[in-house]
C-alpha cells in the first residue's frame, strides 16, 4: 500500500531543538511533487489521497482532521455528544491564523459506520484509550497504521523496543497486558505532539499554538508508510519531523508535563506564575532531574539540559496546563500516563523518585477533593499544549 514519491525533501523542524543542526536521529519527511500541496499523489496505493480517520476529534485531533482534509485527504472522524451532533449538522470549524473554515466531515460514535483506513490518529485522553482499543478493528486493514498523537508515556512503550523489558506492558496503564493485546503492535507508530487547541463550542476547535507532531516507528525503522504519512502533515501545513527514537522524543515532552502539570494541578497557578515562583522551580528541577535519570535508564537519550528544558516551559507564557484544565472542569486527570507510569519506570530501572512519588500521592489526593465541576472553576485563561 505504501510508497514514496521521489524528489528532494523538505527540512522539518523540531519541538525541542537547541540549534538548527543535523540530527542522526531524525530523517526527512519525502516531499510532495504536486505543487501548492495538491493531492498526495503516489503516497498511497489506492490514489491521490490518504485515507484518514481521527478517533477523538476534540482539539487536537480536530485540528488534525480540520488540516488534513482541507488539504484534500479522505478524512472522517469519531466524536460523541454535543461535538458530534454540531459536527454531523453543520461541520467541522477550524479558527486558527488565517481565519475560519468549516469542512462537511463524516463523523461517527461507532468505528463500525466508518470501514478500514490508511492511517487511523488516536487523539485521546490517555485514560479513554483502553475502552476504545478493541473496537477499532472495523478501521484496520492488514497495513493500516495507526498513530498515538497522545500525552505521557503510552501504553506500548516496550513493544518491539528490543530492550530487557520488551513486549512488556506499563502495569498502571495496562495492568492485564489487555491493551497490547487489542492492538497489533505492527500498526503503531509514534507520535509526540508540539501543539495547542481547544474546542472553543460544539463543532468548533481553535488551534492555538505550535504545529509540530514528530512521528517515529516504535522499532526505530524508516518505512514508506511513516514518510507518506509524514509527507501528509506537511502538506496539510504541519510540521512532521521524523524521528529513529522516538521515545526520545516521548521523554523530551514528558520530562516538562510530569513536572509542570501536577504542580499546576495542585496549586492553580497558571505556567508564568510557576515560573515566578523560586521554589516551585526548584521543586520541578527535582523532578526533571529524577525523569532524565529514569529515561536515561531506559536508554533513553536527552539532548537538553535542565535548565534549556526549564527555557523551553518558560516560553509558554501565561498558559493555563491541561491537568488544570481537566481539575477544574471535573474530568478525569491522566495523571498514570503523566506522573504516575514515570514512577513505575523508575522503580523498574531501580532508580528512586521521592520526588515525583510525592507529587503523585498529593495530586491523587487532590483529586478526591475537588469541587464539584463548575463550582470554584478559575475564570477562564489561556490553554496550553495538548
Amino acid at each position: 500500500m505504501w510508497s514514496i514519491s521521489g524528489g528532494r525533501a523538505r527540512c522539518a523542524r523540531a519541538g525541542f531543538r537547541r540549534r538548527r543542526t543535523a540530527r542522526p536521529d531524525r530523517v526527512r519527511p519525502a516531499t510532495l511533487r504536486q505543487p501548492k500541496y495538491g493531492k498526495l499523489l503516489g503516497l498511497c496505493g489506492r490514489g491521490a489521497r490518504v485515507k484518514v480517520c481521527i478517533v477523538g476529534a476534540g482539539a487536537i485531533g480536530g485540528v488534525l482532521g480540520a488540516k488534513l482534509a482541507a488539504a484534500g485527504h479522505e478524512v472522517c472522524l469519531l466524536a460523541r455528544g454535543e461535538h458530534l451532533a454540531a459536527i454531523r449538522g453543520k461541520g467541522l470549524s477550524l479558527k486558527d491564523a488565517e481565519g475560519v473554515r468549516t469542512l462537511k466531515l463524516p463523523a461517527a460514535e461507532a468505528p463500525g459506520d466508518l470501514g478500514p483506513q490508511d492511517a487511523v490518529f488516536i487523539a485521546l485522553k490517555a485514560y479513554a484509550i483502553g475502552p476504545m482499543l478493541p473496537r477499532l478493528a472495523p478501521l484496520l486493514a492488514p497495513d493500516t497504521a495507526v498513530v498515538t498523537a497522545i500525552n505521557g508515556i503510552p501504553w506500548w512503550y516496550f513493544a518491539r523496543e528490543g530492550g530487557p523489558f520488551d513486549g512488556s506492558p506499563i502495569e498502571c496503564l495496562d495492568p492485564d497486558g489487555a491493551m497490547l493485546r487489542a492492538l497489533d503492535p505492527k500498526h503503531l507508530l509514534g507520535c509526540v505532539v508540539h501543539a495547542a487547541g481547544e474546542v472553543i463550542a460544539p463543532g468548533v476547535v481553535h488551534h492555538t499554538a505550535g504545529r509540530d507532531f514528530v512521528l517515529g516507528e516504535i522499532d526505530g525503522s524508516t518505512t514508506p508508510r511513516l514518510q507518506a504519512i509524514a509527507g501528509a502533515l506537511e502538506a496539510a501545513g504541519l510540521h512532521a519531523p521524523v524521528s529513529r527514537r522516538i521515545r526520545d522524543d516521548i521523554w523530551m515532552k514528558l520530562i516538562g508535563n510530569t513536572s509542570f502539570n501536577p504542580v499546576a494541578a495542585l496549586t492553580g497557578a497558571l505556567m508564568s506564575e510557576i515560573n515566578a515562583n523560586p521554589g516551585l522551580v526548584e521543586l520541578i528541577r527535582r523532578m526533571m532531574i529524577e525523569a532524565m535519570q529514569v529515561a536515561a535508564a531506559l536508554g533513553a537519550r536527552i539532548s537538553v539540559t535542565v535548565e534549556e528544558r526549564l527555557g523551553l516551559s518558560r516560553k509558554l507564557g501565561a498558559a493555563k496546563i491541561s491537568m488544570l484544565q481537566d481539575l477544574e472542569r471535573g474530568r478525569p486527570l491522566e495523571i498514570d500516563a503523566i506522573v504516575g507510569a514515570v514512577a513505575e519506570l523508575g522503580r523498574r530501572a531501580g532508580v528512586p523518585t521521592p520526588t515525583i512519588d510525592g507529587i503523585e500521592a498529593l495530586v491523587r489526593e487532590r483529586v478526591l477533593h475537588r469541587a464539584a465541576p463548575g463550582a470554584t472553576a478559575a475564570p477562564a485563561r489561556a490553554a496550553a499544549s495538548h
